[in-house]
């Protein structure tokens, strides 16, 4: 899978970003997703992340898993929410021969209100949410006023010719 010596890295990295989340109806659909796009692009491209990944590394050399573990879970806990994508396989795969219709997980025992995984499987996105239901009592809105929002913006994409 991977040329001998090569300098690429394989596994799973976790780090977090601190975002502003804003909710209100815009005009232009387009007009959120751009203020998000330039704030993930400064966010990516500043030393936040690289800064954030050696500090969490060296805690881990230093003081051993689980001191590491305990350091940075005060600040996971105080999140709201918690995003995460995955990108998987573009073309549709089988198990011992039975086709895989789509592919959905999420994770229990966090400590967040809302929990957002989109997951990307042979041309389509699907959306799997942990809630929290003494938080947010109605999901399933939040999951139709999501789809919404994300047809919306493909709308006004294929209107601009930029699909």
């Amino acid at each position: 899978m991977m040329a001998k010596d090569s300098k690429c890295r394989w596994g799973n990295y976790f780090s977090f970003i601190v975002l502003p989340f804003s909710i209100g109806l815009q005009t232009d659909p387009l007009v959120y997703l751009k203020r998000s796009k330039a704030m993930m692009s400064r966010k990516k491209h500043s030393y936040h992340a690289l800064l954030l990944y050696f500090i969490i590394k060296m805690a881990i050399k230093v003081f051993g898993t689980k001191a590491a573990a305990t350091l940075f879970n005060q600040p996971v806990k105080n999140l709201t929410a918690c995003i995460s994508n995955v990108v998987g396989p573009m073309d549709e795969i089988s198990f011992r021969g039975h086709p895989i219709a789509y592919i959905a997980f999420s994770s229990y025992g966090h400590s967040q209100a809302l929990l957002v995984h989109y997951i990307s499987y042979a041309g389509k996105m699907m959306i799997s949410l942990a809630v929290d239901p003494t938080i947010i009592p109605n999901p399933h809105k939040i999951c139709d006023d999501m789809e919404q929002s994300l047809k919306a913006m493909k709308a006004a994409l294929w209107e601009r010719g930029l699909l």
